[in-house]
This record gives structure tokens, C-alpha cells and sequence, in this order.
């Protein structure tokens, strides 16, 4: 993402749409995994109908808040440019 405010090439397209992809894709499955571990054992065990629907209720809204998170920290770390210069490799000082 070297040319601010030209056309950019088909390459630097690709790396966008991959990257939006992905952290939809890992925001999801994160969101998921939360979701699953606060509201499951609400249908595991037997609880009440309340707590069932508060256990649900605060499952879906930090899910929610864990999607939306993943998707700007990966889409912040993608754009300040924090991987490495050349394909394969690491950065000499990670």
C-alpha cells in the first residue's frame, strides 16, 4: 500500500481483499469460540430460564464486541504495514 492516493495495482487489491478475509473470517470463529464458552453451559446444565437468557444475552454482546474488535486490529495492523519485507521470512528483530 505504497501509492497513496493513485490507482493501485492489481497485487496491492489481492492483499486487501485476502486481509478483509481474513479478519472476518478469524472475528468469526473468535466470536464463535467466546459465544459458545459463556452461553454453553447454559444448555449444558440445567439453569434457570433467566439465567439462561442472561447468560446468552452477555454471550452475544461480547461476541459481538470481540468481532468488531478482531476485524479493526487486524485491518490497523494490515495497513501500518507490519509484515515482512520479504515473503517467507521474519523481521530481523522479532
Amino acid at each position: 500500500m505504497e501509492s497513496y492516493g493513485g490507482r493501485r495495482g492489481q497485487a496491492e487489491r489481492d492483499a486487501i481483499t485476502v486481509e478483509i478475509g481474513y479478519a472476518l473470517f478469524s472475528a468469526a470463529f473468535a466470536a464463535a469460540v467466546l459465544f459458545g464458552a459463556v452461553a454453553g453451559p447454559a444448555f449444558v446444565f440445567d439453569v434457570s430460564h433467566g439465567t439462561r437468557g442472561t447468560l446468552v444475552g452477555v454471550g452475544a454482546t461480547v461476541a459481538v464486541v470481540l468481532f468488531f474488535a478482531r476485524v479493526v486490529s487486524v485491518l490497523v495492523r494490515f495497513r501500518q504495514g507490519s509484515q515482512p519485507s520479504q515473503p517467507g521470512r521474519t523481521n530481523p528483530d522479532s
